[in-house]
């Protein structure tokens, strides 16, 4: 005999004359896909309204069974189970439930598990355990959540080839298990891979030039094609505690001979021959999916406010997701708030992608590593894109990493100390940023770090302050905007390194320009840009060797400005302009040259705190000014050689075009047109001075020149009235 919910069947007519076809519809699929522990030939059919009833029954080998919910019917879909002996098996209350006499019904899926199986239907109940169970799983492939979430565990897997979709519900973590000091891997859920016993640590044997993949090694048969490796070098010489230029997690593409391998990585930075690598290998995660929540950070979310210590938030407070020793992971469509450390963490990653997820309000943004979107640490071949962060520290942190890319992000709340997007200084290179909006500080962490990075490229981006001053290697900017802002940075400062340096149709106030290294074979260059300086800006630093070319530029605010360096500095096609009332100008470099363009209503004054040569060609030159010099001499000890043809100046009352009143001086005027206004050279060529002054044209100008002599040669000069 059969029981009321039992139907005796060898055949599809009788299952749906004993279930219906309502039932049916969401359960024929799945029994067809049950494992192969199904026993074949004539099985036992049973409908149940709910797991715990399933659970009184046996559980025999073949026998199917379809809950109707898990505790009633709808609550979690139709669930399809198989009988079998337990063998071992552990119950866990979702894909394994413990049935009578040691037997256990297993639920039959096609690799796609929710936590409703697990009789997870709302966030009262923490979902822990049924995470653990299906992470724990291979057979399950895509995790989904119907229902907003509780965790209170922080979960570590090793899992591969899986994917975890919240459905766009809310996880909340209050009441998490502590975190240990100082751990943005403590997540809800840390995937990371496994070391294998297996570390090889060696010197260089020949140098390993930059942009090359392959690596000499003592043994190539120790590193397999196809083996993961985290491989770094020994610290600088003579440079920061975790100063190293090679900190990457790659994999062996090729052996080359019994000496050398490729490599998935072309090194961004030289390393000389005898400097010690260790390589230690990994078993690494690959092709996790974490998206689509809301994620709710654990309290309490009071405590220091300047990021003083100790702060017990960084052992109660959550985030969602870290990786580490980990390829192909993603993460998308996750909106965290109050979160502690980062919303999305990664160290020793590679090919992977954050897209579409945000962060606001987190709890500091001055606590170290804190209340940042998503950092990455040694990584390369990442992708980070249309994310956004609010009143939150960095929406994108790249700490030692390379040929990353980052795309559509845009953070505000900068009012707040945050700084959406950084670099640690930690030898990056070949990073790009587009289309982004927010504050931006590159390679500024600190000395400890390194405070270098090479080739990084940023595009269409727009922000209030814009940092970029340390040993930054051929910096590419173009189209950067930055635009002052009362409650920030009302100067709108950007400041770069004179290192390679290339800006093209960039606007902001404050402009700075330093130098920390000399590593580029380009030159540093600054086109069609826009500047607007405010008083008493030094905009050539002291330590600036290299020349530096601006090129179609508008310069204005031009009040008390310096320019120290020792280099060359050209203005090319440029227009540069203070106020009348502004001070003058003070140059010191050894060469300046003003080819084209305009100087309008700034006074220019060569220091000659060192030997100077200055060359105005094809300049427009006029002043409001009725005092002073449009061009003159400081009272340094130099020498300085003027070379002025085709220039046209035009000034009123005293304002002098040529002001040179001391020191050594060899002066070549030619082809040139001065209109009102004075020329005083009178003072300014005893002893070595030289000047030829020729084919130009004197209107209205009050003469102050020099007695020809020897030394002194003035001629084929038009004076007019």
């Amino acid at each position: 005999m059969t029981s009321a919910g039992e139907v005796r069947s060898g055949g599809r007519r009788a299952l749906i004359t004993g279930l219906g076809a309502a039932a049916l519809g969401g359960a024929a699929a799945v029994v067809g896909a049950a494992p192969a522990q199904a026993a074949e030939g004539p099985q036992n059919v049973r409908r149940v309204e709910s797991i715990a009833e399933l659970a009184g029954i046996r559980a025999r080998a073949g026998d199917v069974a379809i809950a109707a919910g898990y505790r009633t019917a709808g609550d979690a879909g139709v669930l399809v189970y198989t009988g079998a002996d337990a063998g071992g098996v552990k119950a866990n209350g979702g894909t394994v439930i413990a049935a009578q006499k040691g037997t256990v019904w297993l639920l039959q899926h096609d690799g796609t598990v929710d936590f409703r199986a697990f009789g997870i239907l709302d966030a009262k109940t923490a979902a822990d355990d049924a995470l653990d169970a299906m992470v724990g799983d291979e057979s399950i492939r895509r995790i989904e959540a119907h229902t907003d979430l509780l965790f209170q565990r922080r979960h570590r897997f090793t899992r591969s080839r899986l994917e975890i979709d919240f459905g766009g519900h809310t996880i909340s973590t209050e009441g998490i298990e502590k975190n240990t000091h100082d751990n943005p891997f403590g997540a809800v859920m840390f995937f990371t891979g496994v070391a294998k016993d297996d570390t090889v640590e060696h010197a260089l044997a020949e140098a390993w030039p930059e942009l090359t993949d392959a690596v000499a090694v003592p043994d190539a048969g120790r590193f397999p094609v196809g083996s993961w490796w985290a491989v770094q070098c020994a610290p600088v010489a003579g440079g920061g505690g975790d100063e190293r230029e090679l900190q990457r997690f790659v994999e062996v593409t090729q052996r080359i001979d019994d000496t050398h391998i490729r490599i998935d990585y072309l090194n961004g930075w030289p390393l000389e021959k005898g400097r010690r690598l260790t390589w230690r290998r990994f078993d690494p995660v690959t092709s996790v999916r974490i998206s689509n929540m809301r994620f709710l950070g654990a309290g309490p979310f009071d405590g220091p406010a300047d990021g003083g210590l100790p702060d017990p938030r960084e052992m109660t407070g959550s985030h969602p997701v870290a990786f580490e020793y980990a390829i192909r992971c993603d993460v998308a469509d996750v909106h965290a708030s109050q979160t502690w450390w980062p919303v999305v963490m990664r160290r020793w990653n590679t090919h992977f992608v954050t897209e579409r997820c945000s962060i606001e309000n987190p709890p500091t943004v001055f606590y170290g590593g804190a209340g940042y979107l998503t950092q990455q640490i040694y990584c390369l071949y990442g992708r980070v894109s249309d994310c956004t962060s609010s009143n939150a520290r960095h929406l994108n942190d790249l700490t030692a990493s390379a040929y990353c890319l980052v795309e559509n992000c845009h953070g505000d709340g900068d009012d707040q100390g945050g700084n959406p997007f950084t670099t640690h200084g930690q030898y990056e290179h070949d990073l790009t940023f587009l289309g982004c909006s927010g504050l931006m500080d590159i390679a500024n962490s600190g000395a400890q770090w390194g405070t270098s990075a090479k080739r990084i490229t940023v595009r269409d981006h727009v922000c209030s302050w814009f940092v970029a001053g340390t040993k930054i290697t051929d910096l590419t900017l173009e189209n950067v905007r930055v635009i002052p802002r009362s409650t920030f940075d009302p100067q709108a400062t950007m400041t770069i390194n004179a290192d390679g340096a290339q800006l093209r149709g960039c606007t902001a106030g404050l402009l700075a320009i330093g130098q920390r290294s000399s590593r580029s074979t380009r030159p540093t260059t600054i086109e069609d840009c826009t500047f607007a300086l405010p008083k008493d800006q030094v905009l050539v630093q002291t330590p600036v060797a290299n020349t530096v070319t601006f090129s179609r530029c508008t310069i204005g605010g031009l009040d008390a400005a310096k320019v120290r360096g020792s280099g060359a500095v050209r203005f090319l096609d440029c227009d540069l302009s203070g106020p009348a009332s502004g001070a003058p100008v003070e140059i010191g470099s050894s060469r300046v040259t003003i080819r084209g363009g305009t100087v309008r209503d700034a006074a220019l004054v060569m220091t000659a705190a060192r030997d100077q040569v200055v060359v105005l060609d094809g300049v427009e030159l006029s002043t409001t000014r009725t005092q002073g010099a449009t061009l003159g001499r400081g009272a340094g000890g130099g020498t300085v050689s003027w070379r002025l043809s085709g220039v046209e100046s035009t000034a009123s009352g005293d304002a002098a075009h040529l002001g040179i009143g001391s020191g050594v001086n060899h002066v070549r005027i030619q082809d040139s047109r001065f209109n009102g206004g004075r020329l005083d050279l009178a003072e300014g060529f005893a002893g070595d001075s030289t000047l030829l002054y020729s084919a130009s044209v004197e209107n209205g100008v009050k003469r102050g020149l020099p007695a020809a002599g020897d030394r002194i040669l003035i001629d084929d000069t038009i004076l007019t009235v």
